[in-house]
Formats: C-alpha cells, sequence, structure tokens
C-alpha cells in the first residue's frame, strides 16, 4: 500500500589530505544522512595505499556497517560510499554498490546515482566482446567502459571523459582509482552532486545534508558536464558538456532530497513551503486546519498554512521504525501497513474539515487509504491539495515509475481523480507555478518529463527495472 514514488541512490565520497584519516567514519555519517536516498542497500570502498577494500550488504547503514565493520576497515587517503534503492536490478547484494573492478591497469571503485537509458545496448556490446557480468545493475556497465577506455587513454580522468561520450541519460559518479577521487555529472545535471571542505579535506555528496551533519562547509554544486578530479590534494575541473540543455530532475525539490539540503543554490524546504503558497492562492478553500503528509508534504503544509493564516496541524503520527521500503509478505499485512506507519490522531481531526497536503499522487495507492483512515477517525470534510503536478508519464532517469497504466491520472481528469482518491476536493500545483519558484535555482533548465512527456533528451520506448534479468 505504501508504494511511493522511489529514487534510486546516493553517493558519498571523501579525499582526506592525511594518508591515514578515518575515512570510513566519515563514510557511515555521510551514508547515514543519505539514508532517504536509498533502504534496499549500502557499501563502502576504502583506499589504503593504493589498495581499495570494501564492504556492501543488502540492510541499512547502520545494519551493514555496525562498529565492529567500521573498526575492521583500514583508515586511508580516500572512500567513497552508496545507498540504494534499485530501479535497474533487483535488491540483492551483488547489486550493492561501490561496484569494483581489478584490471590490467590496477583497480577502481565507482558509486552512481541515476539511471541509464542505453545500459542494455552498452552491456550487450561488452558481453559480445567478452566482459563478465557479477550484477544487473547498469553501475557495472559504466565501470567496465572506464576500464576499457582506461587502457586507451594516458589518465583514469581521461578514461572517464570518454566513457561520457558512450553512456547516455542521468548519472551523478564517483570514481576511485589508486590515487585519485573524481566526481561527474551527465551533461544535463539530472542528479545532483556537490563538493565540500571539511579542514583541508575535500568531500562530494548527493547532498548538502550529509556535510552540514559532520560539520563541512558546502564550496558549491558539481556543474552538469563536469568532471572534478582530485589528486595529491589539489582540485581541477574539465568541463564535458557539448551544449547540451540542463536538465535537473524537478522532484528532487518536490520529494527526493531533504529539507536541509540545498541543491543548485536553493534550499529545499523553502522551495517546498514556497510551493503551498502558491498552491493556496491557486486553490482556497474554507477549512479548520492545513495538515501535511508525513515527511514531504509538511513543508508544503506548512507554506500554505501561512499564506492562507488558517491553522497548522498534525493529522498523523509517523512511526520512526518503519521505512519506505517496508514490505509485507500478505496481502491482508499489506492491507495494514499504513496503519503501522501513519496513525490518525483522532482528536484532532475528530468533526474537522482537513486540508491534507501531499507531495505527489502516482499510483494513488497510498492517500487513497490515508483518506480513508481520516474518515474512519471522523474528518468532516477532507480537501486534498498536491505540492506536484500530475504524473502522466513514465521516468527514464532513477525514478521508480516505469510504467504509464501504473499511474492513476493518465486519462483521466482532475474530478476523476477526486471521486477514485474519496476526496472532497483536488487541486494539482500547476506547472506554471511551479517552474516560477524553481527559477530561483542556479539550475538553468529542469526535465518534467513525468508531468509533460517530453524529455531533456532522446528516451526509450519502455524501461524495465529488472531488464537485464529478463534478457541475460
Amino acid at each position: 500500500m505504501l508504494k511511493k514514488i522511489k529514487e534510486e541512490c546516493g553517493v558519498f565520497g571523501i579525499y582526506a589530505k592525511q594518508k591515514e584519516e578515518n575515512v570510513a567514519y566519515y563514510t557511515c555519517i555521510g551514508l547515514s544522512s543519505l539514508q532517504h536516498r536509498g533502504e534496499e542497500s549500502c557499501g563502502m570502498a576504502i583506499n589504503n595505499g593504493g589498495v581499495i577494500s570494501y564492504h556492501k550488504d543488502v540492510g541499512l547503514v547502520s545494519d551493514v556497517f555496525n562498529q565492529k565493520v567500521v573498526d575492521e576497515l583500514q583508515s586511508g587517503k580516500m572512500a567513497i560510499g552508496h545507498v540504494r534503492y534499485s530501479t535497474t536490478g533487483a535488491p540483492k547484494k551483488e547489486n550493492a554498490q561501490p561496484i569494483v573492478i581489478r584490471y590490467a591497469k590496477g583497480n577502481i571503485a565507482v558509486v552512481h546515482n541515476g539511471n541509464l537509458t542505453n545500459a542494455l545496448e552498452l552491456r550487450k556490446e561488452l558481453q559480445d566482446n567478452g566482459a563478465i557480468f557479477n550484477s544487473t545493475s547498469d553501475t557495472e556497465v559504466i565501470a567496465y567502459i572506464i576500464a576499457r577506455e582506461r587502457l586507451k587513454t594516458k589518465s583514469i580522468e581521461e578514461a572517464v571523459m570518454n566513457t561520457m561520450k558512450y553512456i547516455k541519460g542521468a548519472y551523478s559518479l564517483l570514481v576511485m582509482s589508486a590515487q585519485k577521487l573524481i566526481a561527474v555529472r551527465d551533461p544535463q545535471g539530472f542528479r545532483p552532486l556537490c563538493i565540500g571542505k571539511l579542514g583541508e579535506n575535500t568531500i562530494f555528496s548527493s547532498e548538502s545534508c550529509a556535510l552540514d551533519i559532520m560539520g563541512a562547509k558546502l564550496v558549491r554544486d558539481v556543474k552538469p558536464g563536469e568532471v572534478v578530479v582530485v589528486s595529491n590534494n589539489e582540485m581541477k575541473s574539465y568541463d564535458c558538456k557539448n551544449g547540451e540543455k540542463d536538465g535537473l530532475c524537478i522532484f528532487e525539490y518536490i520529494y527526493f532530497a531533504r529539507p536541509d539540503s540545498t541543491i543548485d543554490g536553493l534550499n529545499v524546504h523553502k522551495f517546498r513551503e514556497e510551493v503551498g503558497k502558491y498552491l493556496s492562492l491557486q486553490a482556497p478553500v474554507d477549512a479548520d486546519f492545513v495538515a501535511g503528509v508525513p515527511d514531504s508534504g509538511l513543508d508544503a503544509a506548512l507554506g500554505y498554512s501561512k499564506q492562507s493564516k488558517i491553522p497548522y496541524d498534525m493529522a498523523f503520527i509517523k512511526s520512526k521504525y518503519i521505512g519506505r521500503t517496508f514490505i509485507q509478505s500478505t496481502q491482508n499485512k499489506r492491507k495494514k501497513q499504513v496503519l503501522l506507519k501513519l496513525n490518525p490522531i483522532r482528536s484532532t481531526v475528530k468533526g474537522k474539515k482537513i486540508i491534507l497536503v501531499d507531495d505527489s499522487i502516482v499510483r494513488g495507492n497510498t492517500i487513497t487509504r490515508l483518506i480513508k483512515i481520516l474518515r474512519e477517525a471522523g474528518a468532516k470534510e477532507i480537501h486534498l491539495r498536491i505540492a506536484s503536478p500530475k504524473f502522466v508519464d513514465i521516468c527514464y532517469f532513477g525514478t521508480d515509475v516505469a510504467k504509464r497504466n501504473e499511474l492513476v491520472a493518465v486519462g483521466k481528469t482532475t474530478e476523476e481523480i477526486r471521486k477514485e482518491l474519496g476526496a472532497d476536493s483536488l487541486e494539482y500545483i500547476s506547472l506554471e507555478n511551479l517552474r516560477k519558484i524553481a527559477k530561483k535555482s542556479n539550475a538553468k533548465g529542469f526535465c518534467e518529463g513525468c508531468f509533460t512527456g517530453k524529455y531533456p533528451i532522446e528516451v526509450p520506448d519502455e524501461i524495465e527495472k529488472d531488464k537485464f534479468e529478463k534478457i541475460f
């Protein structure tokens, strides 16, 4: 029932000035801060004197990296880490990252946030030339191409830049070799990636919240199409953008990122609060209080309340111990899943007219159940306000929306959707208003494909999450 939209993963990396820095400790902190981006599996690789060792498994950061595991990891010069939710490849240990490859020039470790649109054809080509794959993740495809190109070039960064000529789609990458740590963002900048400083140590992270938690300072975002190389305690930058349009995923602001993160110069909390204010002006309604669906609807609900002067209150209490990927084995248990995660505050909702704000409606399962729960708790009216436009198309760039027939808004009017969900009224933020707010970002363009069916780059006709497993 809690089948909310999900995003693939988060990446973190650190290059330490001192050779024996406890990089594993900082990587654990960083990954814990990015846990919301992926709860299926996690891992890290440590570079100690040019030797790369790694540990990864299915589970949360706190489970995979207990004190014993962290103590056994060697300190070193560099480390990269990853938290994963699968959009390509099944949720199993073999698909956990980093992907570590040992080849003729040494070894490299790669972590990746995003999704390639041409991964299938690239994998076929590599297999036809003798490559043997150990996972069904498109990240391994990237790692193999980097290794192949390194045999033709004088440096690992040249190999990475050559690889960018072959791969298409969304990729925020960290690549660690024996001597260098490299950060890469695809030419559209679909997924976020930022640079921070902790003293004289250099940090890369999917979101700035991971920097804040350890006292590091945000320096800037990696630019779309940029390759940043850290080696010998120096940082160099290469621009590999060739006129492509920017296309930051607008849903990073709406849902994926933590509210305390700043992406391309715009704070996520402020963005969501502004959406709520615009929603209030666009779709006013008389009510007793405004409530958000925890957690990603709370900021927009606060904005709606501030603008409308209608009191803000809590309709639900969220359990802290049930994550986004909580799965039950039977249909009866799945029906109880929402009640386990979100419990209504009956004394607050009984007899009240409620404006309920959520970040999005994708398949409609979750919000339908939440409205039913509020009705059963005695709510008099429920007016649904959504902080994103209608989802009418699929995502090709690392979001778990792979089939159009799963989307509740396809082929339906807002009134038809309202009746299906059981709300008294329903309004989505308009795309026009969303664009007005997004202009405050440093990003020069956004991917709005899930709302419009128009994408920054050419896309295939359809995608499958487990495409490699079905074919190979």
